[in-house]
């Protein structure tokens, strides 16, 4: 057992893993060599692969403070938190709205020896963690914690982020993020990113390469695949769009390449 109680078994340093290569990639501290190793082989063959990544976390920030401030979400329900990368969702929402409830979600054993940096709530919020897989939603919604946390009869704001491209035609990821949806009520909102090879196919195609050869397969998807998630749902402007362009802030670099983001972002609530 690990330290914290966790079984260090599930712990696997011989391989990489793509949580830990984002963190690594990112400037973190919780990965090891092989994910370092990982992470050096892919921005060679793609050296925007830092700035892809960390606009695809600011996305996240600025969807998650779109739905506290502007949209009065209280509530979120995060699937594939990934390694804590300061700020967390709920620092961010919990600035705008100290009561806010965050449900976080992750399979990764890494990201639950470090689960306890995301249960630092404010008095007035709550946070809890979730030791869960996207592909089985079911189980998500069923746990212990989400009835503990979260009021399904009030609006959730379901955080589906940098995720889905590790979901293949065979896992059905549509399927799985409508499943997870359809329980929550009339004025949730999804806000989703999706990875893509749109604009810098050959390099983007080589980092697919790269992550598949270490036994992390992806599928990218088009546009018109991105846009798809949403049926039904109404789009927040601008719509479905390169992460950049989602409601860009002060802080949004202007000079960003298009070709160096491998993202789609939308935010769009549920009728």
């Amino acid at each position: 057992m690990a330290k914290n109680g966790y079984p260090a078994d599930r712990i696997n340093t011989q391989e990489a893993h793509s949580a830990r290569v984002y963190d690594y990639i990112l400037g973190g501290k919780t990965n090891y060599v092989v994910d370092q190793q990982a992470g050096d082989a892919m921005c060679q063959e793609w050296p925007a692969m830092p700035v892809h990544m960390r606009e695809n976390r600011f996305f996240m920030h600025r969807a998650a403070q779109y739905l506290a401030r502007e949209e009065g979400i209280r509530q979120f329900l995060d699937i594939g938190t990934g390694i804590p990368t300061e700020p967390n969702l709920h620092e961010v929402v919990q600035r705008t709205a100290p009561d806010s409830r965050v449900v976080y979600v992750d399979n990764d054993p890494i990201v639950l020896t470090h689960a306890q940096a995301l249960l630092v709530s404010t008095p007035e919020g709550r946070t809890a963690y979730i030791d869960g897989d996207m592909r089985d939603p079911a189980a998500i919604l069923a746990a212990p914690e989400v009835a503990d946390t979260l009021d399904l009869t009030r609006p959730v704001g379901l955080m589906i982020i940098g995720i889905v491209h590790f979901l293949l035609d065979e896992d059905d990821a549509m399927g799985i993020v409508r499943r997870l949806l359809d329980p929550l009520p009339s004025g949730s909102f999804l806000a989703m990113t999706i990875g893509t090879a749109d604009f810098a196919p050959a390099e983007v195609g080589r980092v697919a390469s790269e992550y598949e050869s270490r036994g992390m397969p992806m599928r990218l998807r088009t546009r018109a695949e991105a846009e798809a998630f949403f049926t039904g749902l109404d789009l927040v402007e601008p719509g479905v769009t390169q992460v950049h362009y989602w409601k860009p802030d002060a802080d949004t670099d202007p000079n960003i390449d298009d070709r160096d983001i491998a993202m789609y972002g939308g935010v769009a609530r549920k009728s």
